[in-house]
């Protein structure tokens, strides 16, 4: 069964190894400028030694404006090429390709940084999303036109840099999502209203996109399959459909796109995405750095503050999230991979040999993309390789990484699956002692 995950993938203009990917993660680990370090070498080479064979990046901001939060390597300009030669180095080391994700925040923009205390980030529409109450200013067309070029001369840096490939993060709430969303955009002009308008702004930048890097280099697209918009907390109306997903996801192939990236949920965090517990304990410590962002940080920093109100906002986190916890996403996949001939990856806690063997035979997916479990166990592939089908300490699904990503270093931060609390500490901080890499 775990022959088919070590089976290549043949994109158009690119081969992978295996059809493990790792997922776009990583923490606040660089300079404040956007410019790298060597943590974040040491960290994407970690995941590549431990057998995946293509790694996606964490966000890599386009525009310091239009960033999701600071100490994230940046591509916005010239002077960063020669850093990310050298991850795209450290990757390749280990017959592992490397993806970079381009980005752009929108009104998702979890902290600013002391360069955007005093502007609005730039969204589709006037207006805060509805976790953080985090308020956006709706874009020009010429600060759309400005953003087309962005990613455009992003894509063209990270080719000049090595990179295997590009995808666009057109997932998960950031600023195509803020476009996309019958839920988000209610813009009256040609970049709202009908899905076509809403879907302007992408095709508009993945045709840029092209004609940057030509079409003999790799180009992806991470994608909400469905919004699931009214599985939020509260009703905000239901957003984009799957019938909608499926139909975006056919005029990205048309347009030329290379695979396709499924995700669901219309924000990030959303109850879908990541599934499992609301980590409420861990953000009570961690949350405090949210408090400027949004009119409702503070609240919601009330609410993980004090123990009595953990059961309600728990209940409000799970009370549409479906039992299962591994390949939540699949169904949603399938929908689209029966839509189109490109490639299709798939997001959603997968560290199961048995059950992504399943997913590729029945035509699910082409290949899985997996963040939390290979965090939890970086070395989750070779374990498959060596015939297992779980690893010994499996991904609990707690979701404390994504509390701790706002100001800590990313890592496993479940303590049950470690002898001690210093255990645990030792591996996080792994990255930062070169002489483990």
């Amino acid at each position: 069964m775990n022959d088919i995950l070590f089976e290549p993938l043949q994109f158009r203009n690119l081969t992978v190894k295996n059809r493990l990917f790792r997922s776009s993660i990583s923490g606040r680990i660089d300079h404040y400028d956007g410019s790298g370090t060597q943590a974040r070498i040491n960290w994407e080479k970690k995941f590549a030694r431990g057998g995946v064979g293509a790694i996606i990046s964490s966000h890599i901001p386009v525009d310091p404006a239009q960033r999701i939060l600071p100490n994230y390597a940046m591509i916005d300009r010239d002077d960063l090429i020669p850093f990310w030669k050298e991850v795209v180095k450290g990757v390749h080391e280990y017959d592992c390709k490397f993806i970079g994700q381009l980005s752009m925040s929108g009104h998702q923009q979890d902290i600013k940084g002391v360069e955007n205390r005093y502007r609005l980030p730039l969204s589709s529409v006037d207006g805060s999303e509805h976790f953080h109450g985090i308020t956006g200013k709706a874009m020009s067309k010429k600060q759309i036109s400005e953003a087309v070029r962005k990613f455009a001369e992003a894509a063209g840096r990270a080719r000049e840099a090595g990179m295997d490939g590009i995808e666009l993060h057109a997932s998960n709430g950031y600023l195509f999502t803020q476009f996309l969303s019958s839920a988000i955009n209610n813009r009256k002009d040609e970049y709202g209203g009908s899905l076509e308008n809403r879907a302007r702004f992408l095709m508009e930048v993945v045709e840029a996109v092209r004609s940057q890097t030509g079409h003999d280099y790799h180009f992806q697209v991470k994608l909400n399959a469905a919004d699931h918009h009214d599985d939020y907390f509260l009703n905000f109306g239901k957003g984009n459909t799957l019938d909608e997903g499926v139909t975006v996801s056919r005029w990205l192939e048309k347009a030329g796109v290379d695979a396709l990236h499924v995700s669901v949920g219309s924000q990030f965090p959303h109850p879908r995405n990541p599934i499992g517990p609301l980590p409420v304990e861990s953000a009570a410590i961690t949350y405090p750095a949210m408090i400027p962002s949004g009119h409702l940080s503070f609240w919601n920093y009330l609410t993980f503050r004090y123990k009595i109100f953990w059961p309600l906002i728990q209940w409000l986190w799970r009370r549409k999230q479906p039992e299962i916890m591994e390949g939540i996403n699949l169904a949603e996949c399938k929908a689209i991979k029966d839509a189109v001939s490109i490639p299709v990856l798939c997001t959603g806690g997968f560290q199961t040999a048995s059950l992504i063997g399943n997913a590729l035979e029945n035509n699910f997916c082409d290949g899985v993309t997996i963040a939390r479990p290979l965090m939890a166990n970086p070395s989750l592939p070779l374990m498959f390789a060596a015939g297992l089908n779980e690893a010994a300490k499996p991904c609990s699904y707690c979701n404390k990484c994504l509390a701790h990503v706002l100001v800590d270093p990313l890592g496993c931060y479940d303590e049950s699956r470690y002898d001690s609390y210093d255990e645990m500490m030792e591996e996080v901080m792994s990255i930062f002692k070169n002489e483990y890499f």
